[in-house]
C-alpha cells in the first residue's frame, strides 16, 4: 500500500501534472478576476466582441493557413470572451523582438554557409530542369547545399536504425551532435548513453538537443543536469514552463545525429524502445530512417549548431566542425538536406511535398501516420491522381492517437472519390514519412501530413534525386502494401449522423490539434 501511495504521489508531482495546474490556477483567476466585475459585465462583453472582431481581421489577413484561420475564427466568434482569451494564450505565433533578433542573427550565420557559386547546382540544370527547379526552392528557403558524392543508406526500421547508429557512434573521434524531439529510457537510450559516456572518457565532444515537451513524459525533470554531470552538453528545446504566455505548439520534431561532420542520421525514429520493438505499442512499430556518408552531413551539421545557438544564446564557430578529410563515394544521385521553420512564414515541408507531388508522371507512394489535409494538399493529390498518376498513401491499421485517427479517416472519402488509394497497415502502427515518384525522387524524413508537422513545428528531412537508395525505398514500400488493407468506398459505410456530425466538427478544428 505505502508502495502504491509513494508510486501515485510521485506522478502527481510530476511536471505533466504540475505545470498544466498552475496554468489553470492562472487562468482560473484571470476569470475569477472578469466574474467579479460582473457589474460592469455589459460593458466588458462589448469590448471583447470589439477585440474579437479586431482579432477577427487579424488573423484574416494574416499569412496563416486558411484552415488554421477558420479552426481559430469559430471559437472567438461563438464565445468573443473565452476564445478571445484562448488564442492570446495558445493561438498566436508571433515572436518577441528579441526572438526576431536572435532569428535574425542566425539566419545571416547560416546564409554565410550557403555555397553561393554551387557547380552541382548548375550540373543538375543541364541535367533536369524539373529538378533544378525544386532543389532551388530547398535551397534559397531552407539554406541548404545540393549535394553529390554522399552515400545513402536506407534504413528500413527501427532495429537497421539502431544497429547503424550504434556503429557510427562507436567509431566516433571528435564529436557526436543529436537532436531528437523524444528520449525516453529504456535499452535503447540507456545503451546509446552508456556509449556517449565512454566516448567522453576519450575526449569526443558530446552535444545534445531534446524538445522538453516531446520528452515530457519519458524523461525526468531537470534531466539536462542529469546529462551535464556525465560531460555531455545538453539544450532543452521550447522548457515546457508554468507560463500562459508560454509557445506550447512550437516544438522541435526534428531527429538528427552528426558524427565527425562525416555521418548524419534522420528520419522518423526518435531514440524510444518502441521505435526498436522492445516495447510494444499500437501492434507493430514501422518507421524508418536514412544515413548520409560524405558532402551532404555538413547541412545538417549547420542545422544542429544553429538549433543550438538559439537555444543556448552561443555563436559557435561552425567551420570548427567542418569535416576536413571527405569520405570517398561515387556520385550517387543528388542529395539535399532541408529544415523547417515555424517562425519564418514558409512552410518548406509542405512546399517540397507539393512540387513532388505536382512533378509526379507515374507514381506517388507515400507513407504517413497521420493524415489532416489543407485544401492545397488534397487538391493537389487529387489533381495527381485525375490526370492519371497511381496515388498511394499508406496510413495507421492501430493509431496512436484515436480523435486524430478519426480526423485521418474523414479524409478518406474526399480522396477515394478523386481516385487516390487508401491503404492502412494492418500489422499496427506506421510512423514512416516518405514521399516517392517514379522511380525518380524521394524524401524522407520527420515531416507528417498533418498541420503541426507543416505549419508549427522545427522539422527536417533529405530529398533524394537519381540515387541508387530511392528503388530500395520503394522495394519496401512494396513490401508495405503487401501487409495493407485497401480502403474502398463501400468499406467506409454509412455513419450514423452523430458520428458524421462528430467528423465535421473535428476536421474544423483539426488546424488545431
Amino acid at each position: 500500500m505505502i508502495k502504491f501511495l509513494k508510486k501515485n504521489l510521485n506522478l502527481l508531482s510530476h511536471r505533466v501534472f504540475l505545470v498544466p495546474l498552475i496554468m489553470i490556477v492562472q487562468l482560473t483567476i484571470i476569470l475569477f478576476m472578469i466574474f467579479e466585475f460582473y457589474n460592469y459585465f455589459v460593458i466588458f462583453y462589448f469590448i471583447c466582441i470589439i477585440f474579437s472582431f479586431l482579432l477577427v481581421l487579424h488573423i484574416i489577413n494574416s499569412n496563416a493557413n486558411p484552415g488554421y484561420k477558420i479552426a481559430w475564427i469559430i471559437p472567438i466568434l461563438m464565445l468573443p470572451i473565452f476564445g478571445l482569451i484562448l488564442y492570446l494564450l495558445f493561438g498566436g505565433n508571433q515572436l518577441t523582438k528579441r526572438q526576431k533578433d536572435k532569428m535574425k542573427k542566425i539566419y545571416y550565420k547560416q546564409l554565410k554557409y550557403k555555397d553561393k557559386h554551387n557547380l552541382v547546382m548548375g550540373e543538375l540544370r543541364y541535367e533536369n530542369i524539373s529538378a533544378y527547379n525544386q532543389v532551388k526552392y530547398i535551397s534559397d528557403f531552407s539554406l541548404t547545399n545540393l549535394c553529390k558524392h554522399t552515400k545513402t543508406t536506407y534504413l528500413s526500421n527501427g532495429q537497421n536504425y539502431f544497429d547503424k547508429l550504434i556503429q557510427a557512434l562507436k567509431n566516433a573521434k571528435k564529436y557526436i551532435f543529436l537532436e531528437y524531439f523524444i528520449i525516453a529510457e529504456g535499452k535503447m537510450w540507456n545503451t546509446i548513453l552508456e556509449i556517449l559516456k565512454q566516448k567522453i572518457s576519450e575526449g569526443v565532444e558530446v552535444r545534445i538537443i531534446y524538445d522538453d515537451f516531446g520528452s515530457i513524459i519519458t524523461l525526468p525533470n531537470n534531466y539536462d543536469k542529469t546529462l551535464e554531470k556525465e560531460g555531455i552538453k545538453t539544450a532543452v528545446f521550447n522548457r515546457f514552463v508554468p507560463n500562459l504566455k508560454s509557445k506550447f505548439n512550437n516544438r522541435d520534431h526534428r531527429k538528427i545525429v552528426v558524427i565527425d561532420g562525416q555521418i548524419a542520421f534522420t528520419g522518423g525514429i526518435n531514440l524510444a524502445d518502441e521505435y526498436i520493438g522492445e516495447k510494444v505499442r499500437f501492434g507493430h512499430w514501422k518507421d524508418n530512417g536514412i544515413m548520409l556518408e560524405g558532402e551532404a552531413v555538413w547541412n545538417f551539421t549547420v542545422m544542429f549548431l544553429s538549433m543550438w545557438d538559439y537555444i543556448k544564446e552561443d555563436d559557435e564557430d561552425y567551420e570548427k566542425y567542418r569535416s576536413k578529410s571527405s569520405i570517398q563515394t561515387s556520385s550517387d544521385g543528388y542529395i539535399i538536406p532541408y529544415s523547417d521553420s515555424p517562425w519564418d512564414n514558409e512552410a518548406v515541408g509542405e512546399n517540397i511535398y507539393l512540387n513532388l507531388i505536382n512533378k509526379a508522371n507515374r507514381y506517388i507512394y507515400i507513407t504517413t501516420p497521420y493524415l489532416v489535409l489543407d485544401n492545397e494538399m488534397i487538391t493537389a493529390l487529387s489533381l495527381a491522381a485525375k490526370r492519371g498518376v497511381d496515388v498511394h498513401i499508406i496510413t495507421p491499421g492501430i493509431p496512436d492517437k484515436k480523435i486524430v485517427n478519426e480526423v485521418t479517416k474523414a479524409y478518406y472519402e474526399v480522396l477515394l472519390k478523386n481516385g487516390v488509394k487508401i491503404h492502412e497497415y494492418t500489422k499496427g502502427f506506421i510512423h514512416a514519412k516518405t514521399f516517392i515518384i517514379d522511380d525518380e525522387y524521394a524524401t524522407i524524413g520527420t515531416v507528417n501530413l498533418d498541420y503541426r508537422s507543416l505549419y508549427l513545428h522545427f522539422e527536417c528531412g533529405v530529398w533524394l534525386y537519381g540515387c541508387s537508395s530511392i528503388y530500395t525505398i520503394k522495394k519496401d514500400y512494396t513490401n508495405i502494401l503487401k501487409e495493407t488493407k485497401e480502403i474502398k468506398m463501400k468499406n467506409l459505410g454509412k455513419l450514423t449522423w452523430f458520428n458524421s456530425l462528430k467528423r465535421q466538427i473535428l476536421k474544423a478544428f483539426a488546424p488545431l490539434m
